[in-house]
């Protein structure tokens, strides 16, 4: 089992959006819902491109490494404050690790958020972890879930996915992976996945099925 972090396993996308909603207000400016949106389920360069582009702030590398640094302190601040679970997902990763099933957590966030994250989300729940500045491509490149799916030493085609986002979807779908697609901030298609509400509305059982 592959599990997205942000939307799909806490609901840290709030988080962020305060995080970028600050940093925006820091630049006396104000991001726009529809570059809120996009910025969903992308990496750090990419959103940070959505961000400048918004807000009409200089793209250079150096400008957006700034804003980088900015942010993550920001959001660090707020991820050890602690954030709350998504619907279900603390029930499920304690059934599936009661079953002995592997897990991974696989991230478009940079390693030094995600281990503060897993303060929360329990370091222990997972036999391995792939961050955003751990790959040389990140979503919707397929390198993150080929990645852990080796980590774990399993089949990527034999793996089911969860994910929230449209950027974590495509790269699970291209690792090959069953995709549980479960929104949280974005709509999502349902072609080529399986689409549910929640996280309170599948078991172990459940997913097993999805890999056949």
């Amino acid at each position: 089992m592959l599990f997205d972090m942000d939307g799909t396993l806490v609901d840290s996308e709030k988080v962020w959006e305060v995080g970028l909603n600050e940093l925006s207000a820091h630049y006396d400016r104000t991001l726009s819902a529809r570059a809120r949106r996009a910025m969903v389920g992308t990496n750090m360069s990419d959103s940070m491109r959505i961000l400048h582009d918004d807000l009409g702030l200089p793209a250079t590398r150096a400008a957006m490494d700034e804003s980088v640094v900015w942010l993550e302190e920001r959001v660090k601040e707020l991820l050890r404050e602690g954030v709350p679970w998504r619907p279900g997902a603390k029930e499920l990763l304690a059934a599936l690790r009661a079953e002995g099933v592997p897990l991974a957590l696989v991230t478009a966030t940079h390693r030094h958020l995600v281990d503060v994250a897993l303060l929360t989300i329990g370091a222990a729940n997972f036999d391995a972890v792939v961050a955003g500045d751990e790959v040389d491509e990140t979503k919707p490149h397929p390198m993150p879930y080929l990645t852990a799916a080796r980590l774990l030493g399993a089949d990527a085609t034999r793996c089911v996915a969860v994910e929230d986002s449209p950027n974590g979807i495509r790269s699970a779908r291209a690792a090959g992976c069953a995709v549980l697609a479960v929104p949280c901030e974005v709509e999502l298609d349902p072609e080529g996945v399986t689409l549910i509400g929640s996280l309170l509305d599948v078991d172990v059982d459940y997913l097993r099925k999805l890999v056949g």
